[in-house]
């Protein structure tokens, strides 16, 4: 029988190199937003999947990236300190692109991690359901010539091909450990989180390029309702979403109201499926100026 083991693993890689799409694979369901925008994962969200000869706990980091705001650079700042904590590191390097400023500055990164302090790395090319066998042999090739990794492996997370392979390569780095999350614990991220980033994820469809790094969703109330039927309790859920200028509350609110009013059903499907019971949604968007480059208004915003 195989010693068990647990530990920490961190998915890095630029923005938009599919790190959430695959925590959410390798989890079984969802607890991270995906979004086809880039910079859309906030805040570091575990995910844990335990199997009979290992408990992978996984954290999910915004994309690395040259910072030009505040925000940024406090992005990079949440990146780095996790990478200090975990026991192994997965680098996610999308294959339908080639090898770019972007992944030879994380790579730069990660070998001046090694020289502090040694721990495995595992390079990850990502989405090979969007290309050919000749081109992910060529993406592979580039990815050897990048660093010093201790294991490369192609997947797909939304096909699901070679998941499990990745699941086993990370788990083998971690340290020999008793589990350290129940086996029925899927993540540590808070209801609150949880609401926020579903909301954030609904808002983000379809919108133009420069609104997902000026969004900020603040839950302001959870309640249950009063007067309700025993068996048909309801949620009251107020949030706040803000935005820097008048011209992005136009684009998330819509013609009419209508475009919020769509973020707001898509949201509560997703609230609902997570919480497992129905809840009104209250959302309003709000302006608050420039709040990637205030700190304190980072601040009052959670970041």
């Amino acid at each position: 029988m195989s010693e068990f083991r647990a530990g920490f693993a961190a998915l890095v890689g630029r923005p938009n190199a599919g790190k959430s799409t695959l925590t959410n694979a390798l989890v079984g369901q969802k607890v991270a937003i995906t979004s086809s925008k880039p910079q859309t994962t906030r805040h570091t969200i575990r995910g844990v999947t335990t199997t009979p000869d290992g408990q992978l706990i996984l954290v999910d980091t915004p994309g690395l990236h040259k910072p030009k705001t505040l925000l940024g650079h406090r992005l990079n700042d949440v990146v780095r300190e996790t990478l200090l904590d975990v026991d192994v590191i997965g680098f996610c390097l999308p294959a339908d692109q080639r090898i770019g400023p972007g992944d030879q500055f994380i790579a730069a990164e990660l070998a001046e991690l090694r020289r502090g302090r040694r721990r495995p790395i595992v390079a990850i090319a990502t989405k090979i359901d969007t290309i050919d066998r000749d081109r992910l042999a060529q993406q592979l090739i580039a990815i050897d010539q990048l660093g010093e990794w201790d294991d490369i492996v192609p997947c797909s997370a939304t096909r699901g091909d070679q998941v499990d392979i990745v699941q086993r390569l990370l788990m083998g780095h971690l340290p020999l450990s008793p589990k350290l999350y129940p086996d029925d614990i899927l993540t540590d991220e808070s209801d609150e989180m949880m609401i926020a980033e579903l909301i954030r994820e609904a808002a983000l469809e379809g919108v133009r390029d420069e609104l997902p790094h000026s969004l900020a969703v603040v839950v302001d109330e959870i309640t249950q309702r009063e007067g309700r039927p025993a068996d048909k309790p309801l949620l009251d859920v107020r949030v706040n979403v803000f935005v820097e200028r008048p011209s992005q509350k136009a684009i998330i609110i819509g013609r009419g109201g209508s475009r919020l009013r769509d973020v707001g059903t898509r949201a509560r499907i997703a609230i609902e499926e997570h919480l497992h019971q129905r809840i009104y949604l209250d959302l309003h968007v709000k302006i608050a100026k420039d709040w990637q480059r205030d700190p304190n208004q980072l601040s009052k915003l959670g970041f």
